[in-house]
Order: structure tokens, then C-alpha cells, then sequence
């Protein structure tokens, strides 16, 4: 087996702003594997909050070659690796591997449904109430709006109600990124509930999740930097009531899934999410979101040039084909390459 790393980076379109953060690129790293006759791939972008950059993700992967191209096992992988960025890259090359070995996709091999199109939402980034309803505007076709916020209370509440203004048809989601304490909830909830918003994610920062104990919601709140594997899903059960899966945070679709199964086994819905990333990143949690109540993948959206195939956004449904990652057709070797997105 032959394992290859390479540092992809991903510009932004224009800088996106969360609370705390503005990113202008995505520093994805791509692993390729090869046993000489069929290929398989894994992008990851790693988590900015937990200190796994590209290096990072880089180091890893030198670190788990020999076994890797030993021939690991998706499962021996969770062992020879924390969940991060580069056993993400593993374990996605290592599903697309085994599939186009075998001819039958990524989803047969993981006893999931064949996987259809999903609502995903589209997420307007921080900025001036005005700017970002022109932007919900600005995506027509979007059924569904996530609104990044700053922990700034007065301006966020602005900028929810100026959205739900110029989108009064949208599902809408808010994600606050950790910018609240548990006192400014009361207010902030109180215009999520006026405004008809769906979905709070993450108000709290990483540490804070006891803060949540005895504290009612009519807003059901997700957890997502407070949630990054299997490990801490226990500690969610009663103070949120939605985990965010992301395959950079959990190191990969393998523990994604038994994630999603363990999360409904426990009470939670189950929420996919994303790093940005392209559509090769994307591809492997759109076999996830056939089992997630809340789908955000519109991570290629973001960036000033996507891979081809890619995915495709019609109607505000994300759909995406086995030729884009998952089983490649028979003597395919496919390359990646790359084209402008509008």
C-alpha cells in the first residue's frame, strides 16, 4: 500500500467571519492510498480550536505511514489515532478504497440507505444586520439559513431579525460559536423564539457545558465544539438536546456513524456539519446526513474554486453522486482538479 499526504489549501471566495475568527482559506490536507490498482481518497481541514492545523495533520499522518501502508484496518486506526483531522483523511481513503476494491459504494459497505438528496443549510456569516439579509436574500434558492453570530447580544438580536425580515419563509438556525454566557441566554432566547428560529448551536463555550444543568430551552441548542467524539457524548444527555457531527472533529465516517447510532440511543437528534472543505470533504458526511435530523454541508460554497465532480446545490437540496467520492468507476484513476465556483 502506498500513502500519499499533500497540503491542498482551499481560498475563501471573500473572508468569512464567526465569533472570535475570520478565515480567508481552508488548509486541507488530502491523503490518497493506493494499493497499485485501485485508489482511495480523504480531504480533512482539521479544527481550528483545538490547535490541529495543517502540520498537525501532517505529523500525524507520518506518524501512522508504516501501519497504514501495512494495511490498517478503519478500526485500528481509532486506536493508533486521537480523533482529529488526519484520521479523518485515513479513514475516508480507507471507505473509498475498500469500495472501489470491491465495486459496490461507500454506503452499501456501511448498511446505510442508498442516499437521496438532503436539505442543507446555507450559512451567512457575521456581518452588519443590513449586509447579512441581503445575503439571505441573495440565496433564493436556500430553503434553510444558519446565522453565524458574535456574542455581541444587541447586534446579534439585530442581525436575527433582520434576516427573518427579508426571510420570512426559511427554516433558520443561529450559531453563537461559543460567544455567550449562560446569563445573556434569557434575552437572546426570548428573540430566537419571537423571530421563529429553530435551532441554537453551541451559546456556550467549551467547559461551560455544566452551566446548561436545570436550564430550559424552547429553542432545542446543539452542541458542537462541546461535542468533538464519541467519548463526550454522555455529558451531553440533558443539557442539550442536538449533536453536531463533524468528520474533522471525530476523525472520520467510521466513528461519525456509531456517533449518530449512540446519540439516538441516548435521546439526541443528530445534526452533520462541516469545516468547509470541498466536495471531496463533503462527500463522506453526505452519506452521514442520510441518518441526521440537521444538514449543513454547504461548505464548497465558500470557496473560490471547488474539485469536479463536485456536489450540487438545486432548490436548497444538496446532491451528490458516487463519482465524486465513494466508488470510482471501474480502471478510473481520478486526479483531483479543481473549477470556479459562481
Amino acid at each position: 500500500m502506498l500513502l500519499q499526504a499533500a497540503l491542498e489549501p482551499l481560498p475563501f471566495a471573500k473572508p468569512f467571519r464567526i465569533a472570535g475568527h475570520v478565515f480567508t482559506e481552508v488548509p486541507a490536507v488530502v491523503v490518497t492510498l493506493s494499493d497499485g490498482t485501485h485508489t482511495g481518497r480523504g480531504e480533512a481541514a482539521g479544527v481550528y480550536y483545538t490547535g490541529d492545523d495543517a502540520p498537525a495533520m501532517l505529523a500525524a499522518i507520518e506518524a501512522v505511514r508504516g501501519a497504514v501502508e501495512a494495511g490498517i484496518t478503519r478500526e485500528a486506526l481509532r486506536g493508533a489515532l486521537p480523533p482529529c483531522g488526519a484520521r479523518n483523511a485515513i479513514d475516508c481513503a480507507l471507505w473509498e478504497l475498500e469500495a472501489n476494491r470491491t465495486g459496490k459504494p461507500v454506503w452499501e459497505l456501511a448498511g446505510l440507505p442508498a442516499p437521496g438528496p438532503l436539505l442543507t443549510t446555507f450559512t451567512l456569516g457575521a456581518d452588519v444586520p443590513g449586509a447579512m439579509a441581503e445575503a439571505a436574500i441573495a440565496y433564493a434558492q436556500a430553503r434553510a439559513l444558519k446565522l453565524k453570530l458574535t456574542g455581541d447580544l444587541d447586534i446579534d438580536i439585530a442581525r436575527v431579525r433582520a434576516v427573518r425580515a427579508a426571510r420570512p419563509d426559511c427554516w433558520i438556525g443561529v450559531d453563537a460559536n461559543q460567544g455567550f454566557d449562560i446569563e445573556e441566554l434569557g434575552p437572546l432566547i426570548a428573540t430566537l423564539v419571537d423571530t421563529r428560529v429553530a435551532l441554537l448551536e453551541q451559546p456556550l463555550k467549551r467547559g461551560c457545558e455544566a452551566d446548561l444543568d436545570g436550564f430550559h430551552s424552547p429553542v432545542p441548542i446543539a452542541a458542537d465544539e462541546s461535542a468533538l467524539d464519541l467519548s463526550e457524548l454522555p455529558a451531553l444527555a440533558g443539557r442539550f438536546d442536538v449533536v453536531n457531527i463533524k468528520l474533522d472533529k471525530c476523525g472520520g465516517l467510521t466513528e461519525g456513524l456509531e456517533i449518530a447510532r449512540q446519540a439516538r440511543a441516548l435521546g439526541l437528534d443528530v445534526m452533520v456539519g462541516n469545516m468547509v472543505g470541498s466536495s471531496l470533504a463533503m462527500a463522506p458526511a453526505y452519506l452521514l446526513g442520510q441518518l441526521c435530523d440537521i444538514v449543513d454541508l454547504d461548505g464548497p460554497t465558500f470557496l473560490a474554486k471547488d474539485r469536479t465532480p463536485g456536489i450540487h446545490y438545486a432548490d436548497g437540496l444538496i446532491h451528490c453522486g458516487e463519482d465524486v467520492w465513494g466508488r470510482a468507476a471501474a480502471g478510473t484513476e481520478r486526479q483531483s482538479a479543481f473549477v470556479g465556483t459562481s
